[in-house]
């Protein structure tokens, strides 16, 4: 199968090292004097390796390449001991690969090893939790919600535009279908590029919703999104529904999603739709 792989520029490569601690997988070796990928079912093409590379000899390519085996980099990770299991971990987590990061839990659970504290890297070590089985991503990804009060004027407060976000994260790919923000919730679903065309997205949309935004061209789990909001909508009592997208027709993606989910759910939410023009006036 063709895939993401890494590729290492023989010619630049000074075999100094630095790239193998970065390669948890084990998928690097230095032979001859020359850092070698020994495997293609150790490589997951994510190239962590690159960036302590001093002499830019590593790049990442596509080509045919054998499909990558978690439950075999585990077997090639486990020997190194603690700290190689955590930084494959911490590896996979950073990259977003949370499939990859489920099967290699499920190994050492399975092989009855301890699983290491870990998390991700860039992300502040003192803000918990940080291990398995309750860490599954960046803890900026944690679900929450910001008390909001009420303001004499809407959208104003002493002269200056407030914030009306009453939650977090506000990301489709990154909210949890079961957050409780959601119960008795008046939903907003804005196509992500509104805000920056309509400059009074706070005051007159967003106060006293829940904010779920996507980009129906470029987001490429459309089924998934259809899925997780049929899952909102099933599981809380929503109120009410208001769609929020530019005039370009690509972005009327928002509709479909939103009419396929409620279509899934088998529930009947009201449903307001606004069409917001590229100069930043509502249709």
């Amino acid at each position: 199968m063709k895939r993401k792989i890494i590729s290492i520029d023989e010619e630049k490569c000074t075999g100094c090292g630095q790239c193998i601690p970065d390669c948890p997988e084990g998928a690097l070796q230095l032979i001859d004097g020359k850092a070698r990928l020994v495997s293609d079912l150790f490589c997951d093409g994510l190239g962590a390796c690159m960036g302590t590379c001093p002499e830019g000899a590593i790049s990442v390519i596509e080509r045919e390449a054998g499909v990558y085996d978690e439950k075999a980099v585990m077997a090639n990770v486990v020997p190194g001991g603690t700290a190689v299991i955590r930084a494959h971990l911490e590896h996979l987590l950073g990259h977003g690969e949370k499939d990859l990061y489920r099967q290699a839990i499920d190994y050492l659970n399975e092989h009855h090893i301890s699983v290491p504290e870990h998390r991700i890297v860039g992300c502040h070590p003192d803000i918990e939790p940080r291990s398995h089985p309750s860490f599954t991503g960046c803890p900026g990804t944690a679900a929450r919600s910001i008390p909001r009060k009420p303001v004499a004027i809407p959208g104003e407060r002493d002269g200056n535009a407030v914030s009306e976000l009453r939650q977090w994260p506000v990301q489709l790919a990154l909210l949890n279908p079961r957050a409780s923000y959601f119960e008795h919730a008046d939903i907003l679903v804005a196509a992500d590029c509104v805000p920056f065309a309509y400059p009074n997205f706070h005051r007159d949309f967003l106060q006293g919703k829940i904010v779920i935004i996507f980009c129906p061209k470029l987001d490429s789990d459309i089924d998934g999104y259809i899925s997780k909001l049929s899952e909102i909508f099933s599981n809380h009592d929503i109120h009410s529904i208001t769609t929020l997208h530019l005039e370009v027709p690509c972005c009327n993606g928002i509709t479909y999603v939103i009419n396929q989910a409620l279509e899934k759910s088998g529930k009947k939410i009201p449903v307001k739709d606004s069409t917001i023009t590229i100069d930043g006036r509502i249709i």
